[in-house]
């Protein structure tokens, strides 16, 4: 191709007032000699890792279809090309806001020290955890393919990273699409729980984006278009998990204002919010503005939702309280601040 291929995307994210972020393979290159793709033993890390040792491990055996990969020990594939790449992406295109490391095949803390002290380069930058696991946490946890339940959260920040699909790059036989509902729930569930959505796409070689997929990012656009105020800005739901859906909270003044989400709609028209005990000021749709009955129930609150579902994929209520609301997870830090992560 012959040109700079993240120029006019750095370009075109100052001009839009966007953030740019990179993501890096520090460990497992197709085309360079000594990346770590032509190791056997595919694990993250050894048990004692050492550098000199996997270098002898790397002569010694041809674990690649390509012998070239072989010709290269992988410390000096470190320094010569992997190093060099980092310096060159974080020197070459203005502020990086995010560094997104990915398959630390057989990395060492030699070689991850190395790859992290070029992070000085641009001193705001966000990384992830996956330069090297453990000693090298970054900034941001990264579950893959999931959500995360609320036990396995410990009030880090993190983004879930997921497929439309069941791939990350293009595959024309892999059918098995999320559906647009689902991809919405998946963006609904991460932000009730302070966390980010990353989500794929993998284009096809010649750069288009399949179908399937712009399909689904318009149905995302559509329900975001109505109902952006419940995702953005917003914090870790200060309730206890609910059986028909999802919670975000976002402060307004000395007030309160929850968004409440509908997954399943209860049988009986009443959603339950227990131990809620602010003060209720009003109860709406997000999709009309249309006001909703509420009650005193028992310690907590009840709604009464409408009959059918006015919003297909999900519908939002705006609940606005009076006063803070007391935070009931204990395990999510943050309930009450504000997110580090948009």
């Amino acid at each position: 191709y012959g040109k700079d291929l993240l120029k006019p995307l750095a370009e075109a994210c100052r001009k839009y007032d966007m953030k740019l972020g990179f993501y890096y393979s520090q460990a497992q290159d197709w085309t360079n000699p000594g990346g770590a793709v032509a190791r056997k033993a595919a694990t993250e890390g050894w048990l004692n890792p050492d550098s000199a040792a996997i270098d002898a491990y790397t002569l010694e055996h041809d674990g690649h279809w390509d012998s070239m990969q072989t010709t290269v020990s992988m410390s000096e594939y470190i320094d010569s090309v992997a190093v060099p790449q980092v310096k060159e992406l974080l020197t070459n295109y203005g502020d990086v806001a995010v560094l997104w490391w990915d398959t630390p095949v057989q990395m060492t803390d030699e070689y991850a020290e190395k790859l992290e002290a070029a992070l000085e380069l641009q001193p705001d930058i966000i990384t992830n955890n996956r330069l090297k696991r453990p000693n090298f946490p970054g900034d941001t946890q990264t579950p893959e393919q999931k959500i995360p339940d609320l036990a396995e959260l410990d009030g880090k920040d993190w983004e879930s990273c997921m497929t439309m699909n069941g791939t990350w790059g293009y595959k024309s036989y892999d059918h098995n699409w999320k559906s647009t509902e689902t991809l919405v729930r998946n963006l609904i569930d991460a932000s009730s729980k302070d966390g980010n959505y990353l989500l794929n796409i993998g284009p096809k070689a010649d750069g288009t984006f399949p179908e399937e997929s712009i399909e689904r990012l318009k149905g995302i656009g559509d329900w975001m278009k109505i109902n952006s105020e419940a995702i953005y800005g917003t914090q870790a739901s200060p309730l206890k998990p609910f059986d028909w859906g999802r919670c975000t909270m976002k402060a307004d003044g000395e007030n309160t204002i929850l968004y409440l989400f509908i997954f399943d709609r209860p049988k009986n028209g009443m959603l339950a919010i227990d131990n809620l005990q602010n003060e209720i000021i009003s109860a709406k749709l997000l999709v009309n503005n249309k006001e909703l009955e509420t009650a005193s129930v028992d310690g907590g609150v009840t709604i009464k939702v409408p009959s059918s579902a006015p919003d297909e994929t999900t519908t939002v209520i705006k609940v606005e309280v009076r006063g803070e609301v007391e935070n009931q997870n204990t395990y999510n830090k943050k309930a009450m601040d504000t997110k580090a992560l948009d």
